[in-house]
């Protein structure tokens, strides 16, 4: 598993460049757009997901942010609906632990 994390900060390193970015988890606006680009159905996906659970904008940056993670664990330039999916059951499981936590 390390040597899996260590090649994906390799590739992020390469993807970003000199931006100043080094991880996926500091993408914002435009490089977010730029960097998490969607298969179709991984695009159906997550908007349905958005109106159905009422996301926020920043839950849906969050989602992108983890899918384009998932997707550089498997070497893989776009975001298809298995990294998608994957990446809302870690929010709704974060949501979950959340919530736990408050009561």
């Amino acid at each position: 598993m390390k040597a899996a994390v260590m090649r994906v900060h390799e590739l992020q390193r390469e993807r970003f460049g000199r931006t100043g970015i080094r991880f996926n988890g500091e993408l914002s606006g435009r490089l977010l757009r730029k960097h998490c680009v969607l298969r179709p159905d991984a695009e159906q996906l997550l908007k349905q997901t958005f109106d159905a659970l009422g996301l926020s904008a920043r839950a849906h940056d969050r989602i992108l942010k983890i899918a384009r993670s998932i997707a550089d664990l498997e070497e893989r330039s776009d975001i298809d609906v298995t990294h998608i999916a994957e990446a809302i059951q870690y929010r709704q499981l974060d949501r979950q632990v959340q919530d736990a936590a408050v009561y």
